[in-house]
């Protein structure tokens, strides 16, 4: 079998500064998350196709890659960031002190302590899963590079790796930071996590 390389890259610091966005809120990079991206990309460019979140924080540099060289881009809208419910919009520190009691049950138990409104993890996982899944078939044997979100990449790992869904937010994922699945005959393998491909 043909090996299958999919590169993930978390978009850079959005402006608004560190918040519980989801998919309801749609800030554009800063300068700062523009830097991180290209930074950690420097001129590597192995890849044949580029798929990306429908949000501005990842589309906006995707298109930007494609068109620097000659990349083909499209979009995915199942790659687009888990609903935080009511939380979005916030800040980790409102959530920290106004809602402490609802965070440290989050913490404990993402699955079933959700955020009021919030899409459901497993849903979340399944939706991701199935985008992946048809990106690794419909791109077999060739290399791309899918632009998203934490959390998304988060699914993506923990699904390759079969780990269970409560433990999702503990694996730490850079703006920047990019993740490396090589496919195989044996299946997806980890290699890299929140690394850099610039010389």
């Amino acid at each position: 079998m043909t090996e299958t390389i999919i590169d993930l890259i978390r978009h850079g610091e959005p402006v608004g500064g560190r918040r519980y966005r989801g998919h309801a809120i749609d800030d554009p990079l800063t300068d700062k998350g523009w830097s991180q991206m290209w930074h950690a990309i420097g001129d590597y460019h192995a890849w044949q196709h580029i798929i990306t979140s429908p949000l501005e924080r990842c589309q906006s540099f995707a298109m930007a890659l494609g068109k620097k060289h000659n990349i083909t881009v499209s979009v995915e809208h199942r790659f687009k960031e888990v609903g935080f419910g009511v939380w979005e919009g916030l800040s980790h520190d409102e959530i920290k002190t106004g809602r402490a009691q609802e965070y440290r049950s989050f913490l404990q138990d993402p699955v079933s302590h959700r955020p009021q409104g919030a899409e459901a993890l497993n849903s979340f996982i399944q939706r991701v899963a199935s985008a992946y899944d048809e990106t690794v078939t419909h791109y077999r044997g060739q290399h791309c590079l899918i632009v998203a979100h934490a959390g998304v990449i988060r699914a993506i790992i923990a699904n390759i790796v079969h780990a269970a869904p409560v433990g999702l937010y503990r694996i730490k994922v850079s703006n920047g930071g990019i993740t490396r699945i090589r496919h195989t005959e044996t299946g997806g393998i980890l290699e890299f996590l929140n690394g850099k491909l610039a010389d």
